[in-house]
């Protein structure tokens, strides 16, 4: 006679998604890619060298131009300390949205692979955590390879700047979840061009080379709203130590932003390849 005790126990997630959804075996699509890209980590950090390449054009070039700017609280910091922490920002968007939309199309698209991964045990929300994490991890490569460059040139002003990574790493899943999430709407290659095409103007305008002082009023308020832009806030504000509350809502964007984009992903998955 079997004990109810040794019943096999059903986790809450198990009893509260739909059947079929969810099988808690997320790390196998993560070991698949770390199999897969274990032999071509050149390809997989390459991303990293161009927001190298800007620090190290216009913290040379401008610095010299600018001189010192008022940093956040206040605080005065060379040219070069003001865009290290928005390009370090713009590295961990930079990892985290290739992987999850120029190598996720290819999988749901061509490569067919998440119709493989779905005829086993996993669920689309396995699939979605799974090809998340990976992009969140290769966000994150970009985003130490960076950190240390920084390190190296002396342009870490706080002990604060410890928190650069963990906050590096959230800026990743945010866009990763979020990027993965439009990529399931994609019907054709060509439509990865406006994904880019939205990532430059980010990139740009989201105040990484300059204040958003320069913008008037109504313009400031429009890119205030952009992702990125609380990055750059956050990435600036824990390199020059200056912390005050605002620095939870710039955090609780981006877990807003992963919360969401997961969601939708197991969603799209769920209903692209299973019904």
């Amino acid at each position: 006679m079997t004990l109810l005790s040794d019943a096999p126990r059903t986790s809450t997630a198990l009893r509260i998604l739909p059947p079929g959804m969810y099988s808690a075996r997320s790390h196998v699509v993560l070991e698949r890619a770390f199999r897969v890209y274990r032999r071509s980590w050149l390809v997989v950090f390459s991303g990293f060298f161009e927001p190298l390449f800007y620090l190290f054009a216009l913290g040379t070039g401008l610095h010299q131009l600018v001189g010192k700017v008022v940093g956040p609280g206040g605080h005065v910091i060379t040219y070069t300390q003001f865009i290290a922490p928005a390009l370090l920002a713009a590295s961990a968007m930079n990892g985290a949205i290739l992987d999850a939309t120029n190598n996720v199309f290819f999988k749901l698209k061509y490569a067919k692979l998440y119709d493989a991964m779905l005829a086993t045990s996993l669920g689309p929300l396995d699939v979605a955590i799974g090809e998340i994490s990976w992009a969140l991890i290769r966000g994150g490569l970009y985003s130490v390879g960076f950190l240390v460059v920084m390190a190296a040139m002396g342009l870490t002003v706080s002990w604060w700047a410890v928190l650069l990574l963990p906050a590096a790493l959230l800026i990743a899943l945010g866009f990763a979840a979020v990027g993965m999430a439009v990529t399931s709407y994609l019907k054709t290659i060509q439509g990865l061009e406006i994904v880019q095409l939205a990532v430059l103007p980010l990139f740009l305008f989201s105040g990484t080379f300059y204040s958003l002082s320069v913008y008037p009023a109504w313009l400031r308020v429009v890119v205030e709203c952009l992702p990125l832009q609380h990055g750059i806030e956050l990435m600036r504000a824990l390199n020059s130590g200056a912390l005050d509350w605002s620095l939870v809502g710039h955090a609780a964007y981006f877990v807003g932003m992963a919360a969401v984009g997961l969601v939708v992903t197991a969603r799209r998955l769920d209903r692209l390849l299973l019904r």
